[in-house]
């Protein structure tokens, strides 16, 4: 099927009456999942919410509502786009990450399910203490989605987010804005823990940086290569010029008891284990498995 042949629910192939906000989820996930898009249940979710201006669960629980002509335009256009392999989340402007819906924009990576493992080990630890005061750096913010979900989540602690790139800080503070978590976020324009304020320590070192090696770049699906933004992707001919100056630093801006947690690619694990092994001051104490149950967080403590 060609990817601008989704002309059917434009048409009076149905009465106007029948193109329900059922029928239309309907096609449009059977569409991308003959375009071999990702997830196309999902996508077809995400660009039918937007166009009608409503939630998931509602394209649920009032499925039989009737959609009007220029919805269905709206709809057409952008299934046409996303079945080129632009993301759907560009398209829409917003991702969904953890309980949250974010804004993005081609300027920053796209959150992934992955990624809220770091935020998930650092709550969990975290139910164990006696609701202490906690400074959490995110290195390498983005679209601040690990910075403002351990802001909404840690009601007691203090993030300092930083990145290199000024567009990218500025859709973090309209997300951090947006979960009302702004007055516990600073933000820091810089290259890596360089843009943490001198002096500082903090309890978690937190990251997602750049990891994908030059090899595994070649494999990498069209949505990502084409779309997303080539900087907070890839990592060097084996992944790790990102990662090793990270681990390098890290302790440095550490207290004592603190815990650094970085996001991996799974073909690294072994790597970057061995590499935190042989850097002074970190003890690796695991490799955490994401949702996939793939190896992709190093957590390492400062010793």
């Amino acid at each position: 099927m060609n990817a601008d042949n989704c002309t059917m629910f434009t048409t009076k192939a149905y009465r106007e009456d029948q193109w329900t906000t059922h029928r239309l989820l309907i096609w449009t996930a059977k569409h991308f999942a003959k375009q071999q898009i990702q997830s196309p249940r999902l996508a077809a979710e995400l660009l039918l919410a937007h166009v009608l201006k409503t939630t998931r669960l509602k394209l649920y629980t009032d499925s039989e509502r009737p959609t009007s002509m220029a919805e269905r335009t709206n709809l057409r256009e952008l299934v046409i786009r996303a079945a080129r392999h632009e993301p759907v989340q560009y398209l829409t402007g917003h991702a969904p990450f953890m309980t949250m819906m974010l804004q993005v924009n081609p300027s920053v990576l796209i959150p992934r399910p992955s990624t809220e493992t770091i935020v998930e080990h650092v709550i969990q630890r975290e139910d164990h203490s006696s609701n202490r005061n906690i400074t959490i750096g995110d290195i390498g913010t983005g679209s601040g989605a690990i910075a403002v979900a351990l802001a909404k989540y840690l009601k007691d602690c203090r993030v300092i987010a930083t990145d290199l790139h000024a567009d990218a800080l500025e859709v973090a503070g309209q997300n951090a804005q947006a979960i009302d978590v702004d007055q516990r976020i600073s933000f820091h324009q810089g290259n890596l823990l360089l843009a943490i304020p001198e002096g500082q320590k903090l309890d978690y070192l937190v990251s997602n940086p750049p990891y994908i090696s030059d090899p595994e770049w070649q494999q990498v699906a069209p949505n990502i290569k084409d779309f997303e933004p080539h900087h907070a992707l890839r990592g060097g001919i084996d992944g790790l010029n990102i990662i090793r100056p990270l681990l390098a630093m890290a302790r440095n801006y550490m207290k004592d008891t603190a815990q650094l947690v970085l996001e991996i690619a799974a073909s690294q694990a072994k790597q970057v284990l061995e590499l935190a092994n042989q850097t002074p001051g970190l003890t690796p104490t695991q490799i955490l498995h994401d949702h996939e149950g793939l190896p992709r967080v190093l957590v390492a403590n400062a010793t």
